[in-house]
């Protein structure tokens, strides 16, 4: 026994697969001589013997033994070590002189792990027995038929040998293994067990140290299959195909040590990954930690974590200059006020920053509007790399905003306040907000095209469309229409273009048909405040939806929280 810290390391256990049943009789009377080994056993030959054998694997079992044909099998079925039962001279002289008694034709069929030490026997001793060899257990049956015809009546071998001869019609002698060649084996497992007991305390040692240092440990191989798992804190593995995805393609672009964070069910998992090579094989260490439950989203507090990486189409001068703008102030740890129109795309931009820039972590998007008075402090910044901030002049009161921002600052997150108008020069939020200007569809008109190709080709792999390409005319149609559309009234259009067009390549009949059908600016009354013809807009999507208020927000880009409170004004 071994003791670590009170801890009591049992005896290796140790498995044998015994080829045939009378093997068992010898195995009882050698297992009292070994204490130091807990030897369990069970009878089964080749195929049969291997499935034994991987179970036993997966209860526990330490090293295997068996014999013959049944412990090459056994070999490719277990990742422990096996021994193989040798055939002594002893066992081979009893079974030979005992075959050469027999009247008849008698040969000696197996392996060569049988045949080669038969032969010198039979040479020795004079004996009337001919030797063949096999390669696999196939040659078997094929070989015992030609003996048959041959005139042979005993053969002697392996258990399949035997099996097989008494199919036949033929006498079938067991080479069998006596108690000197179990206690050898078992012999070599006690020399194996002592490096194994050695070798496994001080596995047990390390082990204790890694899971006190990462209670949670994942190691995956080159085909993200789980190697090793220890989950202190989870019932089973949290992490889903798509977690392991996007840590991987980071860690693969990073080519260092990573860190993401999701949302899993009600709490924040973080995981940190890094590469490692063992034998020319490669692994990925993953280490998580589980974090405090995540509510907020009943507050207008919605956590991204595995965004999907979507190509921003940036042809235009206008929006190159906004990229560039927004990363330096993003890089120098500025808090940007990103002003435009509704659903000219700022906050697909923010979560594009996001992806790029933060390397992993949570961004927030908070609706100031639904967040109740004294909640912004109440929300973990632990693992947040970006707020989006919407809403500002509907939201809290100066002073909780201010603060919140400072410490989001204070931490280096990235601040986008998003807006739809330009600050109040009279409300002074004592923090020194670069406004940057979203540009408009109108104004990014070298973006058309590349934006119109994206809007496709996803459209065509999420429903199959049939259209890969626009007409010209039909494109100009879209030209003309612009300064009276958003990016997301564009994507709508475009949609339901590709699920109507019945060609490859969308024509400006089918495209004037769906304009037809959209209200457009100069077919639009347009008397009243500006509210009231938001109002307006509202009402007439919903009708159009069917009085489906997702699909509505889906179409004007907004929540459902803030369609209903407009629908309310």
């Amino acid at each position: 026994m071994i003791f670590i810290k009170g801890r009591k390391i049992m005896r290796t256990r140790v498995h044998i697969i015994a080829p045939y049943e009378s093997m068992t009789t010898i195995i009882e009377e050698c297992i009292p001589l070994f204490p130091q080994l807990a030897i369990q056993y069970e009878v089964g030959d080749l195929m049969k013997g291997a499935e034994l054998a991987a179970q036993a694997e997966r209860n526990g079992a330490e090293i295997m033994i068996s014999r013959g044909g049944t412990a090459q099998l056994i070999k490719e079925a277990v990742t422990i070590p096996v021994i193989d039962v040798q055939l002594s001279g002893y066992d081979m002289i009893r079974s030979l002189t005992l075959a050469s008694q027999f009247n008849g034709q008698t040969a000696i069929v197996g392996f060569a792990n049988i045949t080669s030490g038969a032969q010198s026997i039979i040479d020795l001793m004079e004996l009337p027995l001919k030797v063949y060899t096999i390669r696999s257990s196939e040659d078997v049956a094929r070989l015992l038929l030609e003996l048959k015809a041959s005139g042979y009546r005993q053969i002697v071998g392996d258990v399949i040998t035997v099996n097989t001869a008494k199919t036949y019609g033929m006498e079938g002698l067991l080479i069998q293994s006596g108690k000197e060649s179990i206690l050898r084996a078992l012999e070599d497992a006690q020399l194996v067990y002592r490096y194994l007991s050695k070798n496994h305390a001080i596995s047990v040692i390390l082990n204790n140290l890694v899971t006190q240092e990462h209670p949670n440990l994942l190691v995956l191989n080159e085909e993200s299959e789980v190697v090793f798992e220890n989950l202190t804190d989870f019932e089973q593995n949290p992490l889903t195909d798509n977690h392991i995805y996007l840590t991987n393609t980071n860690l693969d672009f990073h080519q260092s040590q990573v860190q993401n964070v999701f949302i899993v069910d009600d709490y924040q998992l973080t995981v940190t990954a890094y590469e490692t090579t063992l034998n020319n094989k490669t692994y990925k260490v993953y280490s998580l930690e589980k974090g405090q439950p995540y509510a907020f989203a009943q507050f207008g507090i919605t956590a991204y974590t595995d965004i999907s990486m979507e190509p921003i189409v940036a042809e235009s001068p206008a929006m190159q200059a906004v990229l560039k703008n927004i990363r330096a102030v993003y890089e120098n740890h500025e808090p940007i006020y990103l002003l435009g129109e509704a659903d000219s795309g700022k906050s697909f931009l923010v979560k594009h920053i996001h992806q790029m820039y933060s390397s992993g972590g949570l961004m927030l998007q908070i609706e100031l509007a639904q967040v109740p008075p004294g909640h912004l402090h109440k929300i973990p910044l632990s693992k947040v790399r970006n707020v989006e901030i919407n809403h500002l002049e509907d939201g809290s009161k100066d002073e909780e905003l201010i603060s919140f921002i400072q410490t989001c600052l204070q931490r280096q997150i990235g601040v986008f306040i998003l807006g739809e108008k330009g600050l109040n020069p009279n409300r002074t939020l004592d923090v020194e907000l670069n406004t940057i200007i979203m540009p408009s569809l109108v104004d990014r008109q070298e973006d058309l095209a590349p934006l119109i190709q994206h809007f496709l080709s996803d459209y065509y792999q999420k429903y199959g469309t049939v259209a890969v390409k626009m007409k010209e005319d039909a494109l100009q149609l879209i030209r003309n229409q612009v300064p009276y559309m958003t990016v997301n009234q564009l994507r709508h259009l475009i949609k339901q273009a590709a699920l109507n067009e019945q060609d490859y390549v969308i024509s400006a009949e089918t495209l004037s048909h769906l304009l037809g059908e959209q209200p457009s600016s100069n077919t639009m009354k347009l008397s009243g405040t500006l509210k009231e013809i938001e109002k307006e807009i509202i009402q007439l999507v919903l009708h159009e939806e069917n009085n489906n208020q997702s699909k509505a927000a889906e179409r004007l880009g907004i929540n459902r929280a803030t369609l209903w409170r407009k629908l309310k004004e």
